[in-house]
């Protein structure tokens, strides 16, 4: 039997055979237990460890950053663009035009977003379409000096999401073919031929959206004309051109990006039930209260425009520059070639994006803008430790400077370790930071944290550290069954908060910060929690567990957090914070939970020296952390970086500002795990581990 390429793994007595490949199928990805049997043993049914990356947002859609320079420079991405997708570049730092590169129309042809111009033709500029990104020449517009800055939205093309057709006008009203196979929720048209400007459908536009049409190289508004889409909706396999020349002169050549609409029918994901991309629209209200819109998911990216007013441009968010929960956010501008500008949407939420302020561009009362975003990454369970966690040591010789992870940064605890000082936990989410080891509010600034990296992220030494000979940063990746960060602002209702997440699993450890205020850290872990009482921590203490209420509707909880329970709803995809709710107040919450062979939550009771099973496979842990809960008792650290061995160990607190002890053995190794010595005082308590990134 042939093997298909397909997003779902959904077994029935009775099969629905996909027409051809899944991918350009409609129908649903469903098998029977034969077919499924002979798909297995072949290595091709999707599970954790082998899955089609069309099946996710991070397979399909990518903004890398990089520098320039000024030769030859492969960028690695992971999107697979032989199967066919478009490139948008554009510089950061300074004003240049943007280049739109896809694979219809072949490499070293690009054209502007910011302007009517023809298409261009510069074979220095993109070279290849690889199998993981795409190859830049030494052309100056795309890949100057390395003191210049860049960014690379890459979309490839796949059924649901994205599709880049090629067409030839006739001069009379006609359809035109694309693959998207479902709801088309933004089409950009550009003659290649021909000075004209850029013609934008979008399904949220108006009520008759297809009767309409916006400019992608201009700031106008909404306008009335069937001569643009011939007054005829896309359908999921065909749109229509009228006659205007922007879309279809007789023998001139077009190309068009057609973008999907998912709405509970996106097909992607490891269920095969999610939405990856939407097109919509919302009405402003003039106040830093905005709307709040709900995508079903938490986004990457965002492009916006008022709709039905002009003079405001088409504006780009994306949480590698900063789109972020807190401040300096990050705009690019499609209409204008101009430099990243300091221009705050909002923020994202776990299930979209919220308008936190009253400028026209964003929320003038009573107006139509529209949008159109795409999820965030991490979608896949993990199979392996290094994808999502690294820990790296830089001297004090090496200045200020990046700690390389391999993959984009979402969450990092950072130390002096060889001296008094705090430990900060930043977070990309909010692009601030916080100390474990103290209850003041959050801090930000430049100098502190920079997120903008695809394989680590910059932390100001001398600022943060002081000069200190050694600095050490465990870092973090957001995924599926791993880790998760929330933020939200308490609404003063007194009463329990349902928070949503996107961890999609039961959380096994939750731990949570006022952000704006000095309350202390708050420390839910599952295996203190029953269905009648729960104990709680604080991280920046030693104190054991408490006991807090003897119900978990009890209004005398001290601690925010209870999942299970019919107030807290489906802990999978939400959990509940009482006590962190007050109104104009800021909270955020890391959320930890066991994958297998990468990360394990559990509890022990120390007796002596004890083995404590992970079941990992491999070496070492990379990280453990562990806590006393029936007693006071430092919340101690170690890493595979400083040394896991059979004697001393180096361990930290994440509680104190002390600097590291190294005349102790703790914790030894231990196959499957890590072993406690005898040095560590007999008690019960909870753990958090790593397995090996070796």
């Amino acid at each position: 039997m042939s093997t298909k390429d397909f997003t779902a793994n959904v077994i029935s007595a009775t099969k629905v055979v996909p027409d051809g490949n899944f991918k350009d199928s409609k129908a649903s990805g469903i098998w029977d237990i034969n077919e499924a049997l002979d798909l297995i043993k072949g290595g091709n049914w999707p599970n954790v460890a082998n899955i089609n990356p069309s099946a996710f947002a991070e397979g399909l859609f990518q903004t890398h950053l990089y520098n320039g320079n000024e030769g030859t420079q492969t960028i690695t991405n992971n999107v697979d663009l032989t199967k066919g997708g478009l490139v948008w570049l554009k510089r950061r730092d300074s004003s240049q035009d943007h280049g739109l590169f896809d694979t219809e129309r072949g490499v070293g042809k690009y054209v502007q977003s910011n302007g009517a111009d023809t298409e261009a033709s510069q074979s220095t500029s993109l070279t290849s379409f690889n199998s993981n990104g795409f190859t830049l020449g030494s052309f100056s517009y795309f890949n100057n000096a390395s003191t210049r800055t860049y960014c690379a939205w890459t979309f490839r093309k796949q059924p649901k999401f994205f599709d880049v057709v090629k067409y030839e006008g006739t001069g009379s009203a006609r359809t035109v073919a694309h693959s998207l196979g479902t709801t088309v929720g933004m089409i950009i048209v550009k003659n290649l031929d021909a000075g004209d400007n850029w013609a934008v459908y979008h399904r949220a536009n108006t009520a008759a959206p297809q009767t309409d049409y916006l400019i992608l190289n201009t700031t106008a508004a909404t306008a009335d004309d069937s001569a643009w889409w011939n007054d005829t909706a896309p359908t999921s396999s065909v749109f229509t051109v009228g006659t205007d020349h922007a879309v279809n002169a007789n023998g001139e050549n077009y190309v068009a990006y057609l973008f999907a609409h998912n709405n509970d029918d996106g097909g992607f994901g490891e269920p095969g039930d999610q939405d990856i991309i939407k097109c919509g629209s919302y009405t402003g209200n003039n106040s830093s209260d905005g709307p709040e819109i709900n995508l079903g998911f938490e986004p990457q990216w965002v492009m916006t425009k008022a709709a039905s007013f002009a003079d405001e441009e088409w504006r780009i968010h994306d949480v590698m520059r900063g789109f972020n929960n807190g401040s300096a956010e990050k705009t690019l501008v499609a209409n204008t070639s101009a430099a990243e500008g300091d221009t705050n949407l909002g923020h994202p939420t776990a299930t979209g994006f919220k308008i936190d302020l009253n400028d026209h561009s964003y929320n003038k009362a009573n107006e139509t803008y529209i949008y159109m975003a795409i999820r965030r990454g991490g979608m896949q369970t993990p199979t392996a430790a290094s994808d999502v966690f690294a820990v790296n040591i830089r001297s004090s010789s090496d200045g200020e400077g990046k700690y390389t992870s391999g993959f984009p940064v979402d969450f990092s605890l950072a130390n002096n370790y060889d001296a008094t000082g705090n430990t900060f936990a930043g977070t990309r989410l909010t692009n601030t930071h916080l100390q474990t080891n103290a209850t003041v509010a959050e801090g930000s600034s430049a100098s502190d944290y920079e997120w903008d990296h695809n394989d680590g992220v910059s932390i100001g030494v001398d600022g943060f550290f002081g000069g200190s000979t050694n600095n050490i940063n465990w870092m973090w990746k957001r995924a599926r069954g791993y880790f998760d960060v929330v933020c939200w602002s308490g609404d003063g209702t007194g009463s329990a908060r349902i928070i949503p997440h996107n961890l999609t699993v039961e959380p096994e450890i939750i731990i949570s910060k006022q952000r704006n205020g000095t309350s202390g850290w708050s420390v839910y872990v599952k295996d203190l929690w029953t269905s009648d009482s729960y104990l709680s921590m604080e991280l920046n203490t030693t104190a054991a567990a408490s006991s807090n209420g003897s119900i978990p509707n009890s209004s005398v909880h001290r601690y925010p957090f209870r999942t299970g329970d019919a107030n807290a709803g489906d802990n999978i995809t939400n959990f509940c914070a009482q006590g962190l709710n007050s109104s104009n107040e800021t909270y955020v919450a890391y959320l930890f939970a066991t994958v297998a062979n990468v990360s394990k939550v559990g509890s022990f009771t120390q007796s002596g020296a004890t083995n404590v099973a992970c079941g990992f496979t491999g070496d070492t842990p990379a990280l453990i952390i562990l806590k006393r809960t029936d007693d006071t008792g430092n919340w101690y650290l170690f890493d595979s970086a400083r040394g896991i061995v059979a004697g001393n160990d180096k361990s930290l607190y994440l509680n104190t500002t002390a600097a590291e002890v190294t005349n102790a053995d703790v914790v030894d190794p231990y196959s499957g795990g890590f072993a406690t010595t005898s040095t560590l005082t007999n008690g019960s308590y909870i753990f958090y581990a790593i397995a090996s990134i070796a």
